[in-house]
């Protein structure tokens, strides 16, 4: 049974989903996990998917998985195919792409691979995609990211550049925005949580969700069995939605996890 389903026309179903980049051993290999992501993917069947972590070959084989229903626009944080992507999945029946682009989370945010915040392991990326529903010619933008997981200072800026990206091209252009990601830290109480949800520029879906399916758990766990903790996954909504439902879907096939994270979901509609 789908944890939220699919969305009916006005409604959007957004999914945010660390697919889990670096390759473990079995059971928690990607030749493992891959059928239970799938299994989500379709029982769920989200609006818009923002992942983070995955490489070449795991976008390369849900897009297979995928079609025709879905389509996708990312670009690996390195440049072309290499290292990890911040891909945007979205339904390809409904949506139509207005524009898009790449971001890197550094002071020169158009440099491919920049790093300059001290987050000195990987650069840092982001992808935004603006959407047209075909089902009512409404638009709207995605915004999905994976900040850094050794730098407060980067995750803060990071979070300023999102900001500055809404302000300055987004909401210029009339789009209500949605946010997906990765952030590397907990909700309320953390720096980058308060630079976005300042003054109301966004607003935690899981926060203000009407109703919230299931528990809140860690969302990234290690593989192991679902706990109450910190959630460092986000999806944020502007002013422009409300939050019909939202949750941390903690599905397991056979005992095989889909990832080391939990995706999180939400049901918005516009108003």
């Amino acid at each position: 049974m789908p944890f939220i389903g699919p969305a009916a026309p006005g409604s959007v179903h957004v999914m945010t989903f660390n697919l889990r980049g670096p390759e473990d051993a079995p059971p928690h290999g990607w030749a493992d996990r891959r059928p239970v992501v799938e299994e989500i993917l379709r029982t769920e069947r989200p609006t818009v998917v923002g992942t983070q972590e995955g490489k070449w070959h795991h976008i390369r084989d849900l897009a297979e998985a995928l079609r025709p229903a879905y389509d996708w626009i990312g670009l690996g944080r390195s440049g072309g195919s290499k290292s990890e992507y911040t891909a945007v999945f979205y339904d390809y029946e409904r949506l139509e792409v207005l524009a898009y682009d790449h971001l890197w989370l550094s002071s020169v945010p158009k440099l491919i691979g920049s790093r300059t915040w001290g987050n000195i392991q990987h650069p840092r990326m982001l992808t935004w995609a603006a959407f047209r529903d075909r089902a009512d010619g409404r638009e709207f933008a995605v915004v999905n990211t994976h900040f850094d997981h050794m730098s407060p200072l980067a995750r803060s800026r990071s979070a300023h550049l999102v900001r500055r990206l809404t302000a300055r091209k987004l909401h210029r252009s009339r789009w209500p925005v949605l946010v997906t990601g990765d952030f590397n830290a907990p909700g309320p109480g953390s720096r980058p949580y308060d630079v976005l949800t300042e003054d109301g520029l966004f607003r935690d879906a899981w926060g203000t969700a009407k109703e919230r399916v299931g528990d809140e758990v860690r969302t990234f766990h290690g593989y192991a069995e679902p706990v109450p903790g910190r959630r460092i996954d986000w999806i944020l909504a502007d002013r422009h939605w409300t939050v019909e439902r939202a949750g941390i879907n903690t599905f397991t096939a056979g005992g095989r996890f889909p990832s080391d994270h939990w995706p999180v979901q939400a049901l918005v509609v516009p108003g």
